[in-house]
């Protein structure tokens, strides 16, 4: 049967009186008559010429029909309901929730927001900021930016920002009486370790660092460690030490002159931050505006280098 030619209304009707197994009560449920009832569900026994109900004893007896149909017609009415609330939630909402770890959300998405909000004012962007990986079938979020490889299998992975990562240190530091002008001075001084990707050998650390520079690791090197890459800046900030940092995520403290590079020595990694979620979130057009707004940010900061 043709959608156009549904009795949606008499089927409504239908649904209720099976539900409530009264037409009064349908009748209240749905805000009409008791008579409205009757004549709807007569109407749709006319239009499908098949018996729904039977009366006995002044109560109602669902026929064989109208039980077998009962499941797949309550399934519709909540497939329905829940098209409707989905395009209700669009209308009204202008939320974007982002999944993000919190060293790229403190150092690299937070300080750029305030271009999203200019280009749409009435948007409520809500930052998760974690390292664990996304279950989108569970997790209530729109979308993830991850730092990684690029693999993320039965999703959308859309590389936005490829870093390179590079010494830096405090001001003070640089300053101070022990030497730091060639790579090899790195070894008198601590060494400031993010362990965020610790599991992962093609992950960007010191050791590959150094011998890249073409310098021996020895044990017992002074050395603080984090499990996150923002707090590894940070304390490189305070001075504690030297920091192996990721390009993106050491921009802004570079540029307030937070940090300095001692050396111009940097290394290109495999890793990159990627926009990940299901294909099926790039027919929003609020997540695809915001994935475009998080590509002109990244492409600024490629431009700027």
């Amino acid at each position: 049967m043709k959608r156009s030619l549904l009795p949606l209304n008499a089927l409504r009707a239908f649904d209720a009186a099976a539900r409530h197994m009264s037409f009064k009560m349908a009748a209240d449920d749905l805000s009409v008559t008791p008579a409205a009832i009757s004549q709807q569900i007569r109407s749709l026994e006319d239009f499908l010429g098949v018996e729904l109900f039977r009366r006995s004893n002044r109560s109602l007896i669902l026929t064989e029909a109208a039980q077998l149909s009962l499941a797949p017609l309550k399934e519709a009415f909540d497939r329905m309901e829940e098209a409707v609330d989905i395009i209700a939630d669009t209308k009204h909402t202008n939320v974007i929730k982002v999944s993000v770890s919190p060293s790229f959300a403190s150092k690299w998405l937070v300080p750029r927001l305030a271009s999203y909000y200019e280009r749409r004012p009435q948007a409520i962007v809500k930052i998760s900021a974690s390292m664990s990986l996304t279950d989108f079938s569970a997790d209530d979020v729109d979308l993830a930016i991850r730092y990684g490889a690029g693999d993320y299998p039965g999703l959308h992975a859309e590389e936005i920002l490829r870093e390179t990562v590079f010494p830096v240190c405090s001001p003070d530091l640089l300053a101070s009486n022990k030497p730091l002008s060639e790579p090899a001075d790195l070894l008198a001084h601590t060494l400031i370790h993010d362990d965020s990707f610790s599991d992962d050998d093609t992950a960007p650390n010191w050791p590959m660092w150094l011998k890249a520079a073409g310098i021996a690791v020895v044990d017992g090197l002074p050395a603080i460690h984090f499990n996150t890459h923002s707090l590894a800046i940070e304390a490189a900030v305070m001075g504690r030490g030297v920091a192996l940092a990721r390009s993106a995520i050491a921009a802004e403290d570079l540029k307030a002159g937070r940090l300095v590079k001692p050396f111009g020595e940097e290394m290109p990694v495999a890793f990159a931050h990627y926009i990940v979620c299901p294909a099926d979130k790039l027919k929003s057009e609020r997540i695809q505006d915001f994935t475009d707004w998080l590509n002109d940010e990244a492409k600024r900061d490629t431009a700027g280098d």
